[in-house]
């Protein structure tokens, strides 16, 4: 089984896959068990038409072009191709369901899986096709097109014919044997492997989320109580009280925050009306109680999305231990639709925090200790980082509508076959789409923190894991007074938020 650290590496790392020898017995097995049992039986997909035309059985001289047919007819997405890293995750995905030894795939079926994996060869696949019931048709398909040495793939950063680049890897294309076409097509492996990918980059958004929060709550010198034990541990959210309990890590050897029971409880307080809040907004205070929800939901979202990679996701299922073939529907995404919603909907949340948090410091009358737009310059002449403002703000919007769910969105097809359907890979491209969003966003506020920080003058007094991301950021966009475009700063820091391991410890 692969947890979500070895998938991550297999597709951030190029870690290699490789088949172990109690799984390739199991494959055998259920190989050859499928073999013998299917002699003179009617099982779907081996001599019988498919979907809706499952009533029709197929005579054994057509059997072999019944597998073929299945992938050309139905390689018929449409869309620009998707990237890279998510249609190796799918491959990584559908490898994981073979092994499990529940398909009756051959052997070589999964033996190629791997060296493309292992290679990097990526198959063209479009992003639209799939209702996500029968699983992802249209995009496996499109992976299987490419297995059979059809289609085209990327290899080496260049769109080439798929037999071509067989011939240079000196691989031969995939042959059928008894159930290859329908079981590379069927099954949940798309919005799997994107489900996952969005996994990881919002565990990443998460523990930015995290930092920035810290890091505006020292701009703000806010009083400390509102990560209190006592506080976030009379609310009996796991969520909350991590998110408090990492805060308060962060900022143990912070010199910027106030304690309130020193500030205000030891002594009298003489003004009528005080300079400094005795509470914040709530995009600063609020924190625990707004990420602890989506802390949670990334830890549903991690268990569902690896179970599913780990499972069985076609129809038939073989079952060698009962020596039987059980019909059924386990290629239907809902599980992963129902996920990549609540995720996408949670990185919206996120997303909505941070940019509040960037308003906050951008706005001077609100914050009342930063010039307007962090503006280094000369008011009226210069504008400090005011322009990407617009964009933060734009995105952040676009993220709302796009939170509405799609797994609720089930059009009947098929001559209604499909009846009823998760529109899993619609939820998973959408939740990617947000994703994407919010690494925007994410990357425009820390912008802005590293700003407020230099203005404040106030490096010095930061916490040492808010004074990394400090010198990470200016690292790649030094202070700035003059006006200058931001927008490959903007990619810059989008990148670095993508790619750094340097947070990694903060979960």
């Amino acid at each position: 089984m692969l947890d979500i650290q070895k998938f991550s590496e297999i597709i951030f790392k190029n870690s290699h896959i490789d088949i172990e020898q109690k799984d390739r017995e199991t494959v055998n097995k259920s190989y050859d068990f499928l073999y013998d049992f299917s002699k003179k039986k009617v099982i779907y997909g081996i001599n019988t038409g498919f979907g809706p035309m499952a009533q029709y059985k197929i005579s054994d001289k057509n059997l072999n072009d019944l597998q073929y047919n299945i992938i050309r007819s139905h390689s018929s997405g449409a869309g620009k191709p998707l990237s890279e890293i998510y249609v190796k995750a799918a491959m990584i995905s559908r490898f994981c369901t073979f092994i499990s030894g529940k398909s009756g795939v051959h052997i070589q079926t999964i033996e190629l899986l791997k060296e493309f994996i292992n290679r990097e060869i990526i198959p063209f696949v479009p992003e639209h096709g799939s209702v996500g019931a029968s699983g992802d048709l249209v995009q496996l398909a499109h992976l299987a097109l490419c297995l059979i040495g059809e289609g085209e793939v990327f290899y080496k950063g260049k769109l080439l014919q798929t037999i071509e680049v067989l011939k240079q890897e000196n691989l031969q294309p995939l042959k059928m044997y008894l159930r290859e076409g329908l079981s590379l097509c069927n099954g949940t492996s798309f919005m799997t492997g994107i489900g996952l990918v969005n996994l990881i980059y919002s565990q990443k958004l998460m523990r930015f989320a995290i930092i920035a929060s810290a890091l505006i709550n020292e701009i703000a010198s806010s009083y400390d109580d509102f990560l209190a034990k006592e506080l976030n541990t009379a609310k009996l959210h796991f969520g909350q009280q991590k998110i408090a309990e990492t805060l308060r890590n962060i900022l143990v050897d912070s010199k910027c925050l106030k304690n309130r029971q020193k500030e205000l409880y030891e002594q009298e307080t003489l003004e009528d009306i005080m300079k400094q809040k005795v509470q914040p907004f709530y995009s600063l205070r609020c924190v625990p109680q707004i990420l602890g929800p989506i802390f949670d939901e990334i830890i549903n979202a991690e268990k569902v999305l690896v179970n599913e990679l780990n499972s069985a996701d076609d129809n038939p299922i073989i079952d060698i231990e009962t020596q039987n073939i059980y019909h059924g529907g386990n290629f239907h995404g809902d599980y992963v639709s129902y996920e990549n919603d609540k995720l996408k909907i949670g990185i919206t949340k996120l997303t909505m925090l941070m940019e509040r948090q960037l308003n906050y410091i951008l706005h001077d009358k609100i914050n009342e200790i930063l010039p307007p737009f962090l503006n280094l310059g000369v008011l009226g002449l210069n504008y400090g980082i005011q322009g990407t403002q617009f964009t933060a703000t734009s995105t952040t919007a676009e993220c709302q509508t796009l939170s509405n769910p799609m797994y609720v969105h089930s059009i009947p097809n098929n001559n209604d076959n499909q009846d009823i359907v998760s529109m899993g890979t619609n939820s998973a491209l959408i939740a990617k789409h947000v994703i994407e969003n919010s690494f925007q966003v994410m990357s425009i506020h820390l912008m802005g923190l590293a700003q407020a920080v230099d203005i404040l003058q106030i490096k010095g007094k930061l916490s040492s894991t808010t004074q990394k991301l400090y010198e990470d950021i200016r690292n790649i966009i030094p202070v700035f007074v003059l006006d200058n475009p931001k927008y490959k700063e903007i990619e810059k820091i989008v990148q670095y938020i993508k790619t750094t391991n340097n947070f990694d410890n903060i979960n």
